[in-house]
């Protein structure tokens, strides 16, 4: 792994959700970029959607910080693997600052993250309904766990300049720094769906109008130079980065190879991966462990492509919003049927969530791939939440009896929930078979991250060459 170095970072913390984090974060890695920083954008928790919106202010990939996933023991090689070449890193949390895992303490927290990175944290206080109490509030935060280092406040959502005046004397007798207020903009706001923020693929124009203003508000609210301070303030961390070759006993990609279409490998191994606006969520790392594996990995749009890419061995289809393009995503009959003839083959195909849902017979009444005698619909009800898993059948991903740790996010349902040969056993909330193991289709619900596993790049890999 290569050497370890001092990135300077902050974590953007809040009190609870809807504080504000969001806009400030990447507020901040566009005002920052816009100085002319290398800025690495990363996001506490499984979130799809926030890293897209980092992606669209920093210029650089958007990357997750999971101790759920991927255990407390690869957030910091994680974190200093995306940050390379940065001249400044900038980490949003999730929900509030000290909520993780349910029932598992401290555990993926954005607090439990701040402090596997040892970065200060930035905690944005919505101060809409407040004026004096605000000092209590951060108080209580900046004091509830003493490992965790609260180095100021950014204010949200001030109302006049007398009430930021009541503010800053509150927080300046408790010896809070405030590194920045701001007022409502309502062209900041981002629109909302079923599952949360619309991703940036889906509104890319109004999505670079949404990130400039949150720029413009910080850039105008906030003390940067201040908050680079802090930042720099963050010494190195005691671990080298991670490294998916070096993680797999594989060599590099090469770095020469030019840009453009990407050439096939030796043996004509091409992994094919959703993309496009149906198929917005997926880990970088996981391509990144392709590659190292040996594959070519070439993306795809099912909304618009009619054919697989030439050549394809192997499929990956993540997570996304069918439901919202199912009439489109059935009306690419061609496409439809290229997946279906290559899951025939026995060919190794990977799919999550949406991915699950496009394979299905129909969603929502539109007919889908077919590959699984499945239907899928919308309801009302939001499943949500951590799971332990455990794969129940041998796959192209997995053996029978290796655990993951996953997460699901959907308000779908797929009946029935499980094939003959079910893709993993979860225990919370209850005991279940899940998903779908069939000749080299492996489907499920459950998101996992596989630099927690990443056996699991190998073992598909190794079963595109061979099937």
């Amino acid at each position: 792994m290569s050497s370890s170095v001092s990135v300077p970072r902050l974590v953007i913390a809040a009190p609870s959700s809807g504080s504000g984090k969001t806009t400030v974060a990447t507020g901040l890695m566009a005002a920052f970029a816009a100085r002319g920083l290398a800025v690495s954008p990363h996001k506490v928790g499984p979130d799809y959607i926030d890293p897209g919106y980092h992606a669209l202010a920093s210029g650089r990939v958007g990357r997750n910080l999971d101790a759920y996933l991927c255990g407390p023991e690869l957030v910091a090689p994680l974190f200093l693997h995306g940050a390379q070449g940065c001249d400044i890193a900038v980490v949003e949390g999730v929900m509030g600052m000290f909520d993780g895992a349910a029932g598992e303490g401290e555990l993926a927290s954005t607090a439990h993250v701040a402090k596997l990175l040892r970065a200060p944290v930035v905690l944005v206080v919505d101060a809409s309904s407040q004026s004096r109490s605000v000092a209590a509030l951060v108080h209580g935060f900046a004091s509830w766990d003493p490992e965790v280092r609260v180095g100021g406040v950014i204010l949200n959502k001030v109302a006049s300049d007398r009430h930021e005046a009541l503010l800053r004397e509150a927080l300046d007798s408790a010896g809070v720094p405030v590194f920045g207020v701001l007022r409502r903009v309502a062209q900041v706001d981002t629109p909302s769906r079923h599952l949360g923020l619309v991703p940036v693929a889906e509104r890319r124009g109004d999505a670079v109008d949404s990130v400039a203003a949150m720029a413009a508000q910080v850039e105008q609210g906030c003390d940067l130079e201040a908050l680079a301070a802090l930042a720099r303030g963050a010494g190195a961390l005691p671990c080298a980065a991670w490294d998916a070759a070096e993680v797999l006993g594989a060599a590099p990609p090469d770095p020469h190879r030019p840009e453009g279409p990407r050439p096939q490998t030796p043996d004509g191994l091409v992994v094919a991966v959703a993309g496009g606006s149906a198929f917005t969520f997926s880990y970088a790392e996981h391509a990144e462990l392709l590659l190292a594996a040996g594959a070519d990995v070439v993306t795809f749009d099912p909304l618009r492509d009619e054919q697989l890419p030439e050549g394809t061995s192997g499929l990956v289809i993540g997570g996304g919003f069918p439901e919202v393009y199912a009439a489109e995503l059935s009306a690419n009959e061609p496409l439809r049927k290229a997946v279906s003839a290559l899951a025939e083959t026995g060919a190794p195909v990977a799919a999550e969530c949406a991915g699950l849902l496009y394979l299905c017979r129909e969603l929502d009444g539109q007919p889908m791939c077919g590959v699984l005698d499945a239907s899928a619909r919308m309801e009302e009800t939001l499943t949500l939440g951590y799971r332990d898993a455990v794969a129940v059948s041998d796959s192209s991903l997995a053996v029978a009896g290796t655990r993951m740790r996953g997460h699901e996010f959907h308000r779908t349902v797929v009946e029935p929930g499980a094939g003959d040969a079910a893709a993993w056993g979860v225990r919370v909330p209850r005991r279940r078979l899940e998903g779908f193991v069939q000749r080299g289709v492996h489907a499920s619900y459950l998101h996992t991250h596989w630099a927690s596993q990443p056996g699991v790049a190998r073992r598909f890999v190794e079963r595109c060459r061979t099937s």
